[in-house]
C-alpha cells in the first residue's frame, strides 16, 4: 500500500529594502516621462488614394465541416507611401451577410446588430501610418448550402474602397465539406447526456459526455453503420450499446473533436472493414478506414492529443479492426475490461488487429489492460508513453508488427509489457498468460525500447501472479539492461533468434521517415538474419512474402 502525501507549496517574495525601492520608483518616473514626450501629435491623416500592397492576393482557408468554424488566417497589408492615410472602408463584399468575419488592426468593426460587439463585417475610416503596416485576421464557418454546388466553395473578398473610388480586392476561398454529425442532446436545463461505465480503480464513478449510436436516429438514420458516403464527425463519446455491432466501411472517414472518442460496450462489438491500398502504394488511403481530429487544416495533421480514444470494452470475440489508420488521438486504442479490474477473466475484452496503423498518440497507441489482443502487421509510432503497452496481465499475441518510438524524451519505450496496475492504495495483479511477439520490429530513439515490468512481491509474501513471454525472430533496440534475468543478453530462454540492436549501426532497419510515418526497412537485414517463415503472407500493403520475408509489418522496400 503507498501513501500520497500532498504538500502544500508556499510563495516567497523577495524583499526589497527602502534604497532599492526608491531607485526602482525613480526608474518609473523617468520612463514614464520619456513616453509622455516621446509620443507624437502631429499625425494627419488623409483619406487614402494610393494603393496598398497585400501579402497575397488570395487567402485560401483550408477545408472545413459545414457549420464549423475555422482556424485564423492572417492577411498583412502594407503602405509603402509616404503619407499618413485613412481608408475610408474595409469591408467584405458580401457585407452583413457573408459567412467570413475580419477583424482589422485589433478592431472588429460596426455593431449592426446592437450586440454591443462588432460584426467583422465593416470597417470605416482605418488609419494606416506612412511605411507601416497592418494585420487582417480571418475566419468562416458556412453551411454547405451556401457554397458553390458543383465545387463547394465557399468564397467572397474582402474590399479596400479607396476615397477616388479604386477598390482593392483579396479573394477568399475555403471549402466546405458536408457530414453526418453525431453528438449528445442537451435537456432544457442545458446539461448534456451522459455515459456511465460504472467505477474507476479508485471507486470513483466514470461518466463521459456522450450518446448511444441508434440504427434509427432520426436525423443520421442508421448510426450503426458508417460508410464512404460523407464524413462522420463526433462530439462527446459515441458507445455503441450493448446487443449492438458498429460497421465501418472501407474508405470511411471518422473526425473525432476534442474530448470526444468511440466506446463499444461489454455485449457490443465492432467491425472495422478497410482493405489494402490499390496498387501497393503506402501513400493511398483511399481504401483505409480514417480515424483522426476534426480540424482539417495542415496545421494540424500531425498534433498528438486532438482527441479522446476508442475504448474496446467488449468480451465478444467478433471484434475485428482491419486496415485503419488512426492518428493524433490521446490514447488510440483502450482495451480493458469495465472496472474493478482484475475479478473475472471471462471478461476479459477481445479484439483482433490486422494492417493497422497507429500514430502520434499523446500517450499510449494501444494500451491494453487485462486483455485478448491478436495483431498481425501492425505498425505504431510516436507516442508519449509506449507504442503498445499491454498491462495488467491478458494474452497478446503480435507476428509481423512494427513498433517505433522516436517521441522526444528519455523514457518513452516502443513496447510495455506488465502483470500488475498500481493505483494510490491498491496493486491489482493478474495473470500474464502470454505475450508472444513473433518477427516484429521494437525500435526507436532510446537505448532501451522494450520494457517488462513484473511484480515482484518481494519478501513481503504477497501474492505473485504469472509473466508468460516469448519474443521470436525479432528485431528489439535493447542497450545497457544491467543482466536483468528477464532480458538478452543473459536471457536466452525468452528470446530465441531474436536481433539485439544495442547501437543505432547494428541491426538498424534505417526505416524510410519516422518523423513522416513511414516504417518500411530500406535495409535488407535478411541476409544478416536467419531466414524466417510465415503463416501471414502478405503484408500491410498486400505485398506477397511468399518469395522473400521480412520481420516487421512491411516488405524491405530499398531507397529510389
Amino acid at each position: 500500500m503507498k501513501l500520497k502525501t500532498n504538500q502544500s507549496k508556499i510563495l516567497f517574495l523577495p524583499k526589497f529594502s527602502f534604497h532599492t525601492m526608491r531607485k526602482l520608483l525613480l526608474f518609473l518616473a523617468v520612463f514614464t516621462s520619456l513616453m509622455l514626450t516621446s509620443c507624437r501629435d502631429d499625425f494627419e491623416f488623409e483619406p487614402s488614394t494610393v494603393q496598398l500592397r497585400f501579402n497575397r492576393d488570395t487567402v485560401y482557408l483550408d477545408t472545413v465541416f459545414t457549420n464549423i468554424g475555422s482556424s485564423t488566417y492572417r492577411l498583412k497589408v502594407y503602405n509603402d507611401s509616404d503619407k499618413d492615410i485613412s481608408i475610408p472602408t474595409i469591408q467584405l463584399g458580401k457585407g452583413a451577410n457573408s459567412n467570413y468575419r475580419i477583424m482589422v488592426d485589433g478592431m472588429t468593426g460596426e455593431d449592426a446588430d446592437n450586440s454591443g460587439i462588432g460584426d467583422g463585417k465593416i470597417f470605416r475610416n482605418v488609419e494606416l501610418l506612412a511605411k507601416d503596416s497592418m494585420f487582417v485576421f480571418i475566419e468562416v464557418t458556412s453551411d454547405i448550402a451556401d457554397a458553390n454546388p458543383s465545387d463547394f466553395l465557399y468564397t467572397d473578398a474582402i474590399e479596400f474602397r479607396h476615397a477616388n473610388s479604386v477598390v482593392q480586392k483579396v479573394e477568399l476561398v475555403t471549402l466546405i465539406q458536408d457530414a453526418i454529425f453525431i453528438y449528445p442532446e442537451r435537456d432544457n436545463q442545458n446539461v448534456y447526456e451522459t455515459i456511465s461505465l460504472g467505477l474507476d480503480e479508485n471507486g470513483q464513478p466514470i461518466e463521459f459526455i456522450g450518446s448511444n449510436l441508434s440504427e434509427n436516429d432520426p436525423v443520421n438514420g442508421d448510426e450503426l453503420h458508417w460508410t464512404n458516403q460523407k464524413p462522420y464527425v463526433v462530439y462527446g463519446y459515441a458507445m455503441v450499446p450493448n446487443g449492438k455491432n458498429l460497421v465501418v466501411d472501407a474508405g470511411a472517414r471518422v473526425h473525432f473533436h476534442a474530448n470526444s472518442g468511440l466506446i463499444v460496450s461489454q455485449n457490443a462489438s465492432l467491425q472495422i472493414n478497410g482493405t489494402a491500398p490499390p496498387s501497393n502504394d503506402p501513400s493511398n488511403l483511399s481504401n483505409e478506414v480514417i480515424f483522426e481530429g476534426d480540424r482539417l487544416e495542415n496545421l494540424y495533421s500531425d498534433v498528438p492529443g486532438q482527441w479522446g480514444a476508442v475504448m474496446v470494452l467488449s468480451k465478444l470475440n467478433t471484434n475485428s479492426i482491419n486496415h485503419l489508420t488512426l492518428k493524433n488521438a490521446t490514447v488510440g486504442l483502450l482495451i480493458q475490461k469495465r472496472l474493478p479490474v482484475g475479478e473475472d477473466d471471462s471478461q476479459q475484452p477481445r479484439v483482433t488487429i490486422s494492417n493497422t496503423q497507429i500514430y502520434n498518440c499523446a500517450n499510449v497507441g494501444i494500451l491494453a489492460r487485462d486483455a485478448v489482443v491478436n495483431g498481425h502487421n501492425v505498425v505504431i509510432n510516436n507516442c508519449g508513453q509506449a507504442s503498445l503497452a499491454a498491462t495488467l496481465g491478458g494474452s497478446y499475441t503480435f507476428d509481423h508488427s512494427t513498433f517505433n518510438n522516436n517521441w522526444n524524451s528519455s523514457r518513452q519505450v516502443a513496447v510495455l509489457v506488465s502483470n500488475y496496475l498500481e493505483t494510490s492504495d491498491t496493486v491489482y495483479l493478474s495473470d500474464l498468460n502470454a505475450a508472444n511477439f513473433t518477427n516484429c520490429i521494437i525500435y526507436g530513439s532510446n537505448q532501451n525500447m522494450l520494457r517488462l515490468d513484473k511484480y515482484n512481491a518481494g519478501t513481503s509474501g504477497g501474492p505473485d501472479a504469472t509473466f508468460a513471454y516469448q519474443f521470436t525472430h525479432t528485431l528489439i533496440r535493447l542497450n545497457n539492461t544491467n543482466n536483468n534475468p528477464l532480458y538478452l543478453p543473459t536471457n536466452t530462454t525468452n528470446f530465441t533468434n531474436c536481433y539485439q540492436a544495442t547501437n543505432s549501426q547494428t541491426f538498424n532497419p534505417r526505416l524510410k521517415s519516422v518523423t513522416q510515418n513511414k516504417l518500411w526497412p530500406t535495409e535488407d537485414l535478411s541476409s544478416t538474419m536467419p531466414a524466417i517463415t510465415s503463416s501471414f503472407t502478405q503484408d500491410i500493403l498486400g505485398k506477397s512474402r511468399t518469395t522473400q520475408t521480412c520481420i516487421g509489418a512491411y516488405q524491405f522496400i530499398p531507397n529510389p
